[in-house]
């Protein structure tokens, strides 16, 4: 008898081994990728970076020298220093617009311009990787006919939210991040700013080990219990990455969301923006799409966790806080309510200062809004973030989202030449521009179908659980185009003031670029690459969005 129980304690332990085996190998064996031999000990911290923006072409500023590159070009410029991997991270897939689309907008074959160029890179030997939670995109359907890699992520089974992050990781050396997606209208319509980092694989490699963890979630419906170490984070907000920008020291961190797909080390979105509010000493200027604390399921409850810091800012340290918000049609009436609430705290009080103003595009005659505002972006006098996230509730708590930390000393004698500087320059030319409107005393503004009269309660209480509603998120309203005047010069978009010179890296202007002295070029004529729709697919994707509802 004794015999038969130490067999079956043996055959039970042997059991549990190897239970425990296959859960360690199932956590693993997904991230085991050769990284090329880059570490954290012998990575590039020598690094350039540069705006990007994509500016309408019927949106002009008026000409105070404040322009950034034009977006497509500075992705252009990604591929064509691509040598082995191009890694994508993308919450849509609609780089196609329909022939009456691109008939309205020239800048559309933008999209179709950028497919191609994806689709030929197997012809040059390079492997191109995508990760996204959108099943139903004709674009990814292409790009896997031409040998793309691609892993679809079920968000919804995985944290009851969708994939939101927007970034592209080139060779682990290079690197995009900021408020635009792989859509036509990113590329033409709407305002989007983002960054790119050159020559800075310490920085690549760490925002690489967040598009593994997408990567490795493919057909899986669990998160799992513990994370392999090639997902680690190398920097966070209490040990960042000390590196060399643009020949100026700086501090940099990748940051992520929500807390369930938070591996070791990695510090979330919300704490990366809790720690720029906190070491703000002079002024806080936020560009986003959405400002709404609050979290809902059947009820709207209170959320905290930005409100309150702008509030401590404020009152506690007297800094000058800015919110620009995008006017459009799925603004929420409750928002103008907290821009409110916040503004009476400065109500006699000295050395108080807090600014609302919303960004109103265009209005068309069928009453559909252009030139929406998709920045996500905050700047203060130390630091930047960029993510991809609104500041709501829900996002943070739901969504899939990636963000970029760059801190600079305040001792450096050429601040134009900072990250810091440059977006401050952004900020201010939207600010300042004919495009925004100051939030009046009890007057919501007519953003979008809402109407009411008053402020409406809200509920208090503690946060509730439940996935991301769509009522004040993205909208999966059609965008109906309107013909534009097509602007002469280098068939990206008007970007920043008229008659401004802008930055270039494709050649197309002989000028120094914020890169620093060296001059960095891509292959080709920008007009040609851009806009010319020769050889590429007439496959339209006309209106049609995604179900997370994009703007």
């Amino acid at each position: 008898m004794k015999s038969q129980q130490k067999c079956i304690v043996i055959f039970a332990l042997v059991c549990c081994f190897a239970v425990l085996v296959v859960l360690i190998f199932s956590a693993v064996d997904i991230w085991g990728e050769d990284e090329d031999g880059i570490t954290e000990e012998n990575c590039s911290r020598n690094c350039r970076s540069v705006l990007v923006e994509n500016i309408p072409e019927d949106i002009s500023f008026l000409d105070d020298g404040t322009s950034n590159l034009p977006l497509l070009v500075g992705l252009y410029n990604l591929l064509d220093r691509a040598i082995k991997v191009v890694e994508i991270v993308s919450p849509l897939w609609l780089l196609n617009s329909s022939d009456y689309e691109s008939s309205f907008q020239p800048a559309a074959r933008q999209g179709r311009a950028l497919l191609s160029r994806l689709q030929g890179l197997k012809a040059k030997g390079i492997q191109l990787k995508i990760s996204s939670g959108m099943i139903d995109s004709t674009e990814l359907e292409t790009l896997a006919k031409h040998y793309a890699e691609v892993h679809y992520v079920n968000m919804t089974a995985l944290i009851s939210g969708r994939l939101q992050a927007s970034f592209w990781v080139v060779d682990r050396r290079h690197i995009y991040i900021g408020s635009a997606s792989m859509d036509w209208r990113s590329l033409a319509t709407r305002k989007e700013l983002g960054v790119l980092v050159f020559d800075c694989s310490c920085l690549a490699l760490d925002l690489h080990k967040v598009f593994s963890l997408y990567w490795g979630l493919q057909y899986r419906d669990f998160i799992p219990s513990f994370w392999s170490k090639r997902v680690f984070a190398l920097f966070n907000r209490d040990d960042p990455l000390e590196l060399t920008l643009n020949r100026t020291k700086a501090q940099a961190y990748v940051s992520s969301s929500p807390g369930d797909l938070i591996p070791k080390h990695r510090s979330s979105d919300l704490e990366a923006i809790s720690r720029v509010i906190q070491e703000a000493r002079h002024f806080i200027y936020v560009s986003i799409i959405d400002y709404l604390p609050l979290l809902s399921r059947s009820a709207h409850r209170y959320w905290s966790r930005i409100d309150s810091l702008i509030r401590e800012a404020l009152i506690l340290r007297r800094v000058r806080v800015r919110l620009l918000i995008s006017c459009w049609e799925k603004t929420h009436p409750l928002t103008s309510n907290f821009l409110w609430s916040l503004r009476t705290l400065c109500m006699d009080q000295a050395n108080c200062s807090l600014e609302a103003k919303f960004f109103n595009p265009r209005v068309q005659s069928d009453g559909s809004l252009q030139g929406v505002n998709h920045n996500r972006f905050m700047v203060t006098d130390r630091a930047i973030y960029l993510g991809n996230l609104d500041w709501v509730g829900n996002e943070f708590t739901f969504n899939a989202g990636a963000g970029l930390v760059i801190s600079q000393p305040e001792g450096i004698e050429e601040r134009n030449f900072t990250v810091v500087e440059q977006l401050k320059g952004a900020f201010e030319r939207d600010w300042f521009s004919r495009y925004t409107h100051s939030l009046q005393d009890d007057q919501i503004p007519a953003c979008n179908k809402h109407r009411i009269n008053k402020p409406v309660p809200i509920r208090a209480g503690p946060p509730a659980d439940g996935p991301a509603p769509t009522g004040h998120g993205r909208n999966g309203v059609r965008q109906t185009p309107v013909k534009t005047k097509r602007h002469r010069g280098d068939g990206m978009g008007r970007q920043g003031k008229a008659g401004a010179p802008v930055p270039s890296l494709d050649g197309c202007r002989d000028q120094a670029s914020p890169l620093g002295d060296r001059r960095v070029q891509v292959k080709g004529s920008c007009r040609d690459d851009a806009t010319d729709p020769r050889g590429q697919p007439a496959e339209s994707s006309g209106g049609r969005e995604a179900s997370n509802g994009s703007l």
